[in-house]
């Protein structure tokens, strides 16, 4: 299901398609396609070329690896994230790897090699859908993770579904189209002098 961005100026494909559905086909992702998106992730900026991504990645025939990633989902994601073929949670290392001193745009970085694998997965028919509704704790013990690390976001990734087949809290929001009124204008983000003060070629 296509759902492109009605946007004032011109966008590339690639970016006008990308939204977050929730209705995902049960049909398999070829491991080449999952390692196209992990290495378009690997190619990402970031400071000092420091990659500070790590990407924990299950895939539905990894039986337990995907349930205890389902399981760190809040109940609402896993209602229909469970249909997904391929799950990931997204790590941040907090330090860098020259110095062990505190990397502050760790999350940042982490966010971009997230949206460029976003974008690969749209360049070879795939969707994503990215959630804050994990419990990081949970992920936290299971995954073992170390403490030089922070847990970011759980990741669905598939090819579309039919939004019939989700919860029926659900379908109708999977399909209503997208509006400029969902999405600020430039004005309310883009400043030149002082905060607040919208720039004049807007």
């Amino acid at each position: 299901m296509e759902k492109p961005a009605p946007a004032d100026h011109q966008l590339d494909q690639l970016i006008a398609r990308r939204w977050s559905p929730r209705a995902f086909s049960g049909q398999h992702v070829e491991d080449e396609k999952i390692l196209s998106l992990l290495e378009a992730a690997r190619w990402s900026a970031s400071s000092f070329n420091d990659q500070p991504w790590n990407f924990m990645v299950a895939r539905q025939a990894d039986t337990l690896a995907y349930r205890n990633m389902l399981d760190c989902l809040v109940p609402g994601n896993r209602a229909w994230a469970h249909v997904a073929p391929v799950l990931m949670l997204a790590i941040a290392r907090k330090t860098f790897r020259h110095n062990d001193q505190p990397n502050s745009v760790a999350l940042y970085d982490t966010g971009a090699a997230a949206a460029t694998l976003t974008l690969q997965a749209l360049s070879m028919g795939l969707f994503v859908h990215q959630m804050a509704g994990f419990d990081a704790e949970k992920a936290i013990e299971t995954f073992k993770l170390p403490d030089h690390v922070q847990p970011m976001a759980m990741i669905a990734i598939g090819y579309p579904g039919d939004p019939s087949n989700l919860p029926e809290d659900l379908r109708a929001k999977e399909v209503e189209a997208r509006t400029k009124q969902s999405r600020l204008p430039l004005a309310d983000f883009v400043f030149k002098d002082e905060w607040g003060n919208p720039a004049p070629f807007l």
